[in-house]
């Protein structure tokens, strides 16, 4: 499905056919990263209305904040929860993923009956649609896109100040080249992800990275 697609409902009234009544959109941020945490959210809108949530990746930092905004003043119900590097490294980062993503529904102040998911299946018995490109296709796992990305792209500034040096402002944990030159040089942070190769031997890339 093409980026540019209108998001919308049709994902939600396959559960709502079955008779669920209040279904929650879930997605997350940061699971290739090689450092900082994976970041989920949760987010339940009223049902049937038109919004202007988009999947984040096809959006503007400045226009990610703007709906961050609105999702926060007009959702029936958001949540977002974190899994930290160390827990990526000592469960794997799809377990660490389906934890975040777990939390953030547990989070939620109402309690839903059925999910939507970006083709994830968490461990709950609630009734799940999880679908590839479901932030394309859900105003709700959209908006819960934006919750994310954006929550998670401030807590990586937090962590550049406190570890300079990397430019986890900038690349947000991810591995561009700069980061892996960055890490060839001055070795992984506590917020690294230790069992991520690029980090396990940062070493071996420097000569590879630096002529690439």
């Amino acid at each position: 499905m093409s980026r540019r697609a209108q998001p919308g409902w049709e994902l939600e009234e396959r559960l709502w056919a079955q008779g669920a009544q209040l279904v929650a959109g879930v997605d997350e941020a940061g699971r290739g990263a090689l450092c900082g945490p994976v970041v989920a959210a949760a987010v339940v809108l009223v049902r049937g209305r038109d919004y202007p949530y988009r999947d984040s990746k096809t959006l503007s930092p400045k226009r990610r904040e703007e709906l961050a905004a609105q999702v926060r003043s007009e959702a029936v119900a958001f949540a977002v929860a974190f899994a930290g590097a160390r827990e990526v490294d000592e469960v794997n980062v799809l377990r660490a993923t389906k934890l975040a993503a777990l939390r953030a529904v547990q989070a939620l102040q109402v309690a839903p009956d059925a999910l939507v998911t970006d083709y994830l299946t968490l461990p709950t018995p609630l009734p799940t649609v999880a679908v590839a490109s479901a932030d394309a296709r859900s105003y709700q796992v959209a908006a819960a896109s934006v919750l994310a990305k954006t929550v998670r792209d401030a807590h990586m500034a937090i962590l550049a100040e406190r570890y300079p040096g990397y430019g986890l402002e900038r690349h947000k944990g991810y591995g561009v080249k700069s980061h892996l030159l960055a890490l060839a040089r001055l070795g992984p942070t506590p917020e690294h992800r230790s069992t991520f190769a690029p980090v396990a031997q940062p070493r071996l890339l420097e000569g590879h990275v630096a002529h690439s």
